[in-house]
């Protein structure tokens, strides 16, 4: 049984911690935040304790960290966890800062852990079934990829003060989606944002809503098209067009459940959030670290992944400001 130490106990750290105790395969000693109290509430929870870093890191029994807790204490964790030679599943992004990130990444790789970085999407089901189609020929060569990702409401403006903007927060999940889709790098960035859900968010400098096209070496091409307002509910989709067809994943609902009628046909709304909406997705992407961690296989989403979607985040940005396409190679 892999025995793991919790960083943050939010609403993230609340989900991994109650898949780990569902796991079988897993048992949670520690938790730790910087809040004393939901650490606390959180390891009663689930037979854990309530500890500070260092005692988590020193505790022998501990074999792999998650590392849930604020964006800005992420690369600090992952070294020190590596340090540790505990394994490291770490919540998107490593940081906010390209260099940082490679400080991280440099004692991750001298320590020889394996670490894996928190795109989720990648294994809610059907998505991962569509990767699969790819992968199996379904619809021959891809050509074009679309990601769709539409927030439901707005988070508040502090949030967004600290967040890192709306491309290294928000998009840089559909940029996994898009590099993991394509089956090849993009090569050229080119960004659209504007603050369209509230002026309040142009005022701390960021975007709510964007558009960007990615660009491989081959031609293949993506879009990714992103608002932090959906009235509909949480929009999640994403659509592979390839030289013998095309594959889409669509939203998922509470039921399916269709009413016909002499007004209309009617179907239910998306679920309203992520937390219901990649619920399987977060527990399956546990499993899938235990199992990579215990059976020394490679990480599924791993340490590199989340370096090259903060790479394209960067490229998007630098984009948006200075309105012309932009060469990944510029990044980095």
């Amino acid at each position: 049984m892999l025995v793991f130490a919790q960083f943050g106990a939010g609403r993230i750290g609340a989900i991994h911690a109650a898949n780990l105790a569902a796991s079988g395969a897993a048992r949670l000693a520690h938790i730790v935040d910087v809040h004393e109290a939901a650490a606390a509430t959180l390891a009663a929870r689930h037979g854990a304790q309530a500890s500070d870093a260092v005692t988590a890191l020193r505790d022998p029994a501990v074999a792999a960290v998650i590392i849930a807790s604020s964006t800005d204490t992420h690369a600090d964790l992952v070294i020190a966890a590596a340090k540790a030679g505990k394994a490291i599943f770490c919540e998107k992004p490593i940081d906010l800062s390209l260099t940082r990130v490679d400080e991280a990444l440099n004692v991750v790789r001298a320590a020889g852990v394996p670490m894996l970085v928190g795109f989720n999407r990648r294994f809610d089901p059907s998505f991962a079934e569509l990767h699969r189609r790819i992968g199996a020929g379904a619809i021959g060569a891809v050509e074009q990829v679309v990601v769709t990702s539409r927030d439901p409401g707005l988070p508040p403006v502090d949030y967004l003060k600290v967040s890192g903007g709306q491309f290294r927060d928000m998009t840089i999940h559909d940029f996994d989606m898009a590099r993991w889709m394509l089956g090849e790098e993009p090569t050229e960035v080119f960004a659209y944002g504007a603050a369209l859900v509230d002026p309040a968010v142009a005022a701390v400098g960021d975007i709510d809503s964007c558009m960007v096209l990615l660009r491989t070496a081959s031609g293949r091409m993506a879009h990714i098209n992103n608002s932090r307002r959906a009235s509909y509910g949480y929009d999640q989709r994403v659509e592979v067009h390839g030289s013998k067809g095309r594959l889409i994943a669509g939203n998922r609902v509470p039921t399916t459940v269709e009413q016909a009628d002499a007004d209309a046909v009617t179907t239910e709304k998306p679920l309203h959030f992520f937390l219901e909406r990649y619920a399987d997705a977060y527990r399956i992407e546990l499993a899938a670290f235990i199992a990579a961690v215990t059976q020394r296989t490679p990480m599924p989403v791993g340490a590199e992944d989340g370096r090259q979607a903060l790479v394209l985040a960067e490229a998007a940005l630098r984009s948006l400001r200075e309105n012309r396409p932009v060469k990944v190679s510029e990044i980095g």
